[in-house]
């Protein structure tokens, strides 16, 4: 913790107004970012073949961007399916209720 501390510290005067900011920085410039990228994408790829092989491309893209390794799940789980619209009598769809209405 020391080690990381002392690479956050170096060069920074800590009465300095801007001195969070250059900590900031230094702490940004430790992360391997190059490497994070690279398995993003191919977390994403891998995401998009399972959602390819399962019919459901964007929800694995999207899954895969947003939760990496863990929305390989989503292709598989099953579909939500809306619900069949209400019919009057005479056979007809019905509008949708309107916002605040009782009628749900």
């Amino acid at each position: 913790m020391d080690e990381l501390l002392a690479k956050a510290m170096q060069g920074v005067d800590p009465a300095e107004p801007g001195a969070f900011l250059q900590i900031f920085m230094n702490l940004m410039g430790l992360v391997p970012w190059g490497q994070m990228i690279v398995w993003q994408v191919v977390f994403v790829v891998v995401g998009a073949l399972l959602g390819w092989w399962r019919g459901r491309l964007k929800a694995g893209v999207i899954a895969s961007l947003i939760l990496g390794p863990f929305g390989w799940i989503v292709p598989f789980l099953p579909q939500r399916t809306p619900p069949p619209p209400a019919r009057t009598l005479t056979g007809r769809d019905l509008p949708p209720p309107l916002p605040g209405s009782k009628k749900r």
